[in-house]
Order: structure tokens, then C-alpha cells, then sequence
């Protein structure tokens, strides 16, 4: 039975290193996507060799999985297999959810509370089975270490975002938003301090994590902490100077890319405790236990000792990693959110706003206007003509795609969370990369006046419901977590087998949910305008966006009726859906609108407004009607009310009859 545990465990590794990379390795392909700095297979050989590295720097953080939540000596052989088993296919299950809907959670957070839920399951097992007071529970969890580690976990989202913030706008003061001209003055000098930083966070800081260097190159490097980070600098500035003036090449791209590898390489180091880590665990508990006079009572006393991991465990890893990131169709749908809530440019959002990301809004308005008063006009004024960005025009990338922001910001996220994880690895603080890689990008993201009047309100409630999201990650680990462990204790392989199907099916569920949010996706890139940058072009094409709104009111205002007269609810219920299609169309030619005018104020082509309004408030006024015809018909159906009178029909059918005509003559024009 064991010999299946063991195998079941690391078959459940392979799928856990996939749907953990699809949610996770996605952190440090952001900044280097929405920069646009290179075509994406460069920035993804990047990001592979970088993972390829960082996998034999995380061996000592392979001991938060056998003793970092729980006491080892506590527990038996099949006892601890219980637990792995049971947080492996809870990871798998709950990463897959989180990635089927584009929201990047935390690996870290679940790993932790789906062995923490898990271990406290078999301790209260074991406890009511002794006859002993549930209290005792305390002696078998390593609760020092677990609460060190949920604190860290959660200070990370703080210091991540306050600490992106800060330095974004020491970086935005002194190179502004137009920073090419500066570049040229102190570039080379930031550029070798940042890449110095890195350097030192991931070398001398992750170096004791690593399985190959030796305990005398370790003691070298921390003896000459000094001279190493005093060589980077003067190599790196020497080295990027030379490159800007005698090159064409962009030492910000250098930075970025350079960035991109410590990224990936602070992830591999960090996270793949994660998703191998348990499986590992788990063989060393079967192989300690076969080495007793008796397997299956013997405790794990042998889990508490230090451990060095086989580096070709850690390459195979390494390597499926790779695969996945270049495969994953997920892995883009998870990028995606994180990219637009911190874009530069307003449009479409996707997050509603609610009541508390208003509050949090107009507070933080308060807070800023409270203190632009008590600062010194001078310093006011000097500060409002370094940030000013009314004049700041990303240029286009290869492909004619505006950057979703420029290079800047992209190397501050990634200096900055590169030094934060692998400063947290060096500790053996498994913090989570999603939240210090998202917070900083939010920070950033802040500092830059990315969130501006029109839009800060709906990319609050996007962080908002990012971070709600890690917090029910944490309950839905522990609680599911400990379930499994509770079947798999009383149930055995058959428990095992159980949820493994159930596991299964919801794999394949999820799978094609995803393809349905995929097609729906492409629908809407129908209407992007991010590759325009010409004010006619883009206003033409917005008319031309409106006309096929418009016919497409007229296909849901059609079933809507034809179900109504015929009672048939299935096709009130495709109205329905319909109908909430239309209200994102809507609400994304709206944004083009404003873009539209935006770029005609650009080209100083601003006439008469007032249409544009118009036509905006007509959107709105029509979808909201499109929304009360389908929904009051498909209520009627729903609640069984009796059919409508012939002449009603009749009158709603000229009716009807004469919209059509309308909305299908409607053809893209200026006027």
C-alpha cells in the first residue's frame, strides 16, 4: 500500500508542478510582457534558464515541508503519508480553480495551510483515539514556526507594496516619465546599483540554499560581502555605460532581462518547496521507516535532522517547470490580470466597482490632498513637474501593441521583488512570490499615477478581490486539506482512489470552463484599440465597434422575443447571457471613446465634444433596455405566468418588426 502511496505522491507532484507553475511562474513574466522588452520567446529562454538555475538553490527550503508545520516525532510512517496525500491533491484541486479564472493566488499560502489543516486533522484523530484532551493538539503542530510563517507571509503584502512604492517614486523623481534625456546622465549609475542588488540578494543572500556550493565558497562569499557588491557595481556601470555609448542598445532592457532571469530564479528557489517538497518528504518518511525493526509505528524522529536534496530530483523538476511555462494556456490567462490592473493607459476594466473599493479611494484622495496642502509650495510644485505625465507617450512595441507600461517601472518590479524573495529564501521564510511580485507591481503601479480618476475605483476592487482571494486560499486549504486527511486516514487506497477521481473530474470541469472564458476573451479583443495610436483610425474603428453592438442587440432583443412569445425558457435563458455580453461590449467601447477623445486632444483635433457624450449615454441607455426586455421575459417564463394575449403579441411583434429594421441597418460613419 505504502509502494502506491509513494508512487500516487509524486505522480501528484508532476500534476502539482504543473498547475503551480500555470498560477505562479506567470510573477516574473509580467514586468517583462507589459514592458514589451523583447519578443516573448526571448523573455521566455530568459525566464527558463533563470527557473533552471533557481531549482539548485532551494534544497534548505525543502525542510519546511517535513518539519516546518508540524513536529515529525510525533507522527508514524502512514500517519505523515496521510498527510501528504492529502495536501497533494488539495494543492492540485485548488490551484487549478484559481487558474481556470485568471486570479494569481499564492503556492506558498496554500502549501502551508493545506499542511497545517492536514496535520491538525490527524492530530485530533490521534488525540481522541489516546483518550486525550483536544488541547494536546499543540505539542504535534510546530506553532512557532507556523505562525512565523503566516506572518511573514502576510507582512510581505505590506512591505511588498509600500517598499514598490517608495522606490518607484525615488526611481520616477529622478528620471521622470520622460527618461531618455536623463538616461543618458545617470542611467548607467542606477542601472549598476540595481543590477548590483540583485547580485547580491541572489547570490550571497540565496547562496547557503544552494546544493553545490560548499560550505568554504559559502564562507568566502559572506567574508567578502563588501568587495563583491563594490566589483558588481563598478563592473555593471563600466560595463552599461560603455553599452549606451557606444551601442544602441538599451540598458534598461538589459536591466529588465536581467531581472527577468533573477525573477525566475528567485521563484524556482523559493516556490519549488511547493509543489515537490511534500512528495520528497514523503519518500524520506517511507525510507527512514523501512530501516526500522517496525515500519508502520515506528515515529519520524530522522525528519527533524538537516537534509540536502538530490540535485537530480531538483533538475527533473527544474525541467518539467520549463515545459509548462512554454505550454500553458493558463499561465496567460493568470498574466493577463495582473498586467491590466497595473497598465498605464485607462480602458476596459474588469472588476466592478464596489462600496469599499470606493471608500478605500476617496480615503486615500483625502490623505494625499490633506498633505499637498501642508507641504511647501515649492517642494509641491518641484515634485508635480517630475511626476507629470500628461506628455508621456509609450512608444509601440515590434508588433504595433502600445507597452502596457514603460521600462522604468518594469526593472523597479522586478528589482525589487527579486531582492524581497531571495532575501526571504535566505531565511527560510517561504513568503509567497504572488504576493510580494503582485504587491510590488501594485505599488509601482500606484506611484506611477497608473490608477487614475477614471479608473482607480475598479483596479482597487481588482487588488481587493486578489487579496480576498488569498484569504479564502487559506480557509479552503485548511478546511479541504483536512477533510482529504480524514478520508484518506479511515478510507485507505480506496479513500485515496476516491478522491483522486473526484480530482480528475474536476480537472477536466475546469479544463473546459477555461476554454469557454478563452473564447469569450477573444470575442472581446474584437474591440481593442490597444494597437491603435492614430486618433482618426481609433475613431473610426470605435464606430465602426458600435454598428456590431448594435446588430448584436438586435440577435438578443430577437430571441428574447421569440422566446417570450413562445414561452420557452431555454431561449430566454440564451437571451440572458446574451444580454450580459452586451453590457461588457458596452462598457469597453465606452472606454474607447475616451481614448478616442484622448488622442484627439493629443493631435489638438478636440471640437465639439458633446456627440461623444451623446453617444456613450445612448450605449448605456440602450444596453439597459436590451437588459430589461431579456430579463423581465425570462422572470415571466421562469415563474410559470401564463402566456401574452394574441394582440399583445401582435403589437409586440410591429414593434419588435420596426426595431430590427433600425438596428440592422446601423454601418460604421463620420460625421
Amino acid at each position: 500500500m505504502f509502494e502506491f502511496a509513494i508512487v500516487v505522491l509524486f505522480a501528484l507532484a508532476i500534476s502539482d508542478l504543473i498547475v503551480g507553475v500555470s498560477n505562479d511562474a506567470v510573477n516574473f513574466l509580467n514586468s517583462s510582457i507589459g514592458s514589451r522588452v523583447a519578443p516573448r520567446t526571448v523573455i521566455m529562454i530568459i525566464a527558463s534558464l533563470g527557473m533552471l538555475a533557481g531549482v539548485m538553490f532551494s534544497t534548505g527550503m525543502m525542510e519546511v515541508a517535513r518539519k516546518g508545520i508540524f513536529h515529525p516525532q510525533f507522527f508514524t510512517m502512514p500517519e505523515l503519508m496521510t498527510i501528504f496525500l492529502a495536501v497533494m491533491l488539495t494543492d492540485i484541486i485548488l490551484l487549478d480553480l484559481y487558474n481556470t479564472f485568471g486570479l494569481p493566488t499564492s503556492t506558498t499560502v496554500s502549501i502551508v495551510f493545506e499542511l497545517l489543516g492536514a496535520a491538525v486533522a490527524v492530530s485530533l484523530l490521534k488525540i481522541s483515539q489516546a483518550g486525550e484532551p483536544f488541547r494536546e493538539v499543540v505539542n504535534y503542530i510546530n506553532t512557532a514556526k507556523a505562525m512565523a510563517i503566516i506572518f511573514g507571509i502576510l507582512l510581505s503584502i505590506v512591505v511588498a507594496f509600500i517598499v514598490g512604492a517608495l522606490v518607484q517614486i525615488a526611481t520616477r523623481l529622478l528620471f521622470t516619465f520622460d527618461y531618455q534625456r536623463r538616461m543618458k546622465r545617470y542611467g548607467a549609475l542606477w542601472s549598476g546599483a540595481a543590477l548590483s542588488a540583485i547580485i547580491y540578494f541572489i547570490l550571497i543572500k540565496g547562496a547557503k540554499g544552494a546544493s553545490f556550493i560548499t560550505p568554504e565558497t559559502l564562507a568566502w562569499i559572506k567574508g567578502h560581502t563588501g568587495l563583491i557588491l563594490l566589483a558588481s557595481f563598478v563592473f555593471f556601470t563600466v560595463v552599461l555605460q560603455f553599452l549606451m555609448t557606444f551601442t544602441r542598445i538599451h540598458i534598461l532592457k538589459v536591466v529588465v532581462l536581467v531581472g527577468t532571469f533573477a525573477l525566475a530564479m528567485a521563484f524556482a528557489a523559493n516556490d519549488l518547496v511547493n509543489f515537490i517538497g511534500v512528495p520528497l518528504a514523503g519518500l524520506a518518511a517511507y525510507s527512514e521507516a523501512g530501516a526500522t525493526a517496525d515500519p508502520l509505528t515506528a515515529t519520524m524522529e530522522a525528519l527533524s535532522q538537516p537534509v540536502r536534496s538530490n540535485t537530480v530530483f531538483l533538475l527533473i523538476a527544474g525541467v518539467i517547470m520549463v515545459v509548462t511555462l512554454w505550454l500553458s494556456r493558463k499561465a496567460r490567462t493568470v498574466t493577463k490580470t495582473e498586467v491590466r490592473l497595473g497598465r498605464q493607459e485607462e480602458g476596459y476594466e474588469r472588476f466592478e466597482s464596489t462600496a469599499l473599493s470606493r471608500a478605500v479611494v476617496r480615503l486615500v484622495s483625502t490623505v494625499f490632498t490633506t498633505g499637498g496642502r501642508l507641504a511647501p509650495t515649492a517642494l509641491r510644485r518641484w515634485t508635480n513637474h517630475r511626476l507629470d505625465r500628461s506628455e508621456f507617450r509609450p512608444p509601440p512595441a515590434a508588433d504595433g501593441t502600445v507597452p502596457s507600461f514603460d521600462l522604468v517601472r518594469a526593472a523597479v518590479n522586478l528589482m525589487v521583488a527579486s531582492a524581497l524573495i531571495s532575501l526571504a529564501t535566505s531565511l527560510k521564510l517561504p513568503l509567497s512570490t504572488t504576493y510580494v511580485t503582485f504587491m510590488v507591481a501594485m505599488g509601482t503601479s500606484f506611484s506611477d499615477q497608473a490608477w487614475g480618476r477614471d479608473s482607480a475605483v475598479y483596479r482597487v476592487s481588482g487588488v481587493l478581490t486578489v487579496i480576498g482571494g488569498w484569504f479564502f486560499t487559506a480557509m479552503m486549504a485548511f478546511t479541504v486539506s483536512g477533510i482529504f486527511a480524514v478520508i484518506v486516514y479511515f478510507g485507505k487506497v480506496w479513500g485515496i482512489v476516491a478522491i483522486g477521481a473526484a480530482a480528475i473530474l474536476l480537472l477536466v470541469r475546469t479544463h473546459g470552463l477555461h476554454k469557454v472564458r478563452e473564447k469569450e476573451e477573444t470575442a472581446l479583443d474584437v474591440f481593442n484599440l490597444r494597437k491603435i495610436t492614430d486618433a482618426t483610425s481609433a475613431a473610426s474603428t470605435t464606430f465602426e465597434h458600435t454598428g456590431i453592438f448594435l446588430r448584436e442587440v438586435g440577435k438578443v432583443l430577437d430571441i428574447a422575443f421569440s422566446g417570450l412569445f413562445a414561452l420557452d425558457r431555454s431561449k430566454l435563458k440564451t437571451a440572458r447571457e446574451g444580454q450580459k455580453e452586451l453590457q461588457r461590449w458596452s462598457n469597453i467601447i465606452a472606454a474607447n471613446i475616451f481614448k478616442v477623445l484622448r488622442l484627439l486632444g493629443r493631435a489638438e483635433k478636440v471640437g465639439n465634444t458633446e456627440r461623444f457624450a451623446q453617444t456613450i449615454s445612448s450605449l448605456q441607455e440602450i444596453t439597459e433596455s436590451a437588459r430589461d426586455v431579456a430579463m423581465r421575459a425570462y422572470v415571466h417564463v421562469s415563474n410559470h405566468h401564463s402566456g401574452l394575449l394574441d394582440s399583445q403579441i401582435e403589437e409586440l411583434g410591429s414593434i419588435s418588426k420596426i426595431a430590427f429594421e433600425v438596428l440592422g441597418t446601423t454601418h460604421p460613419r463620420l460625421d
